[in-house]
């Protein structure tokens, strides 16, 4: 369990990291959605709010929560 979630930890490291080509940061976000747990969705949460990233992540970050939420998790 903590490896993870050291792994969620990474890829939002990943996914905020503005000095990362947005290539890599879409697909940290894209991999955080297909973890669909709790804590992935709080991860995408966070994303979606952070006003840094460009808005096209945001807003994938979003898409991805919204998908986590209606999956049930």
């Amino acid at each position: 369990m903590a490896e993870h979630s050291n792994e969620l930890k990474k890829l939002t490291a990943i996914a905020s990291d503005l000095e990362l080509p947005s290539t890599l940061r879409t697909k940290a976000i894209e991999l955080l959605g297909n973890v669909g747990t709790q804590d992935a969705l709080h991860a995408l949460l966070e994303l979606a709010a952070n006003e840094k990233l460009i808005a096209e992540e945001r807003e994938l970050a979003l898409k991805y929560a919204r998908e986590v939420i209606m999956s049930g998790h």
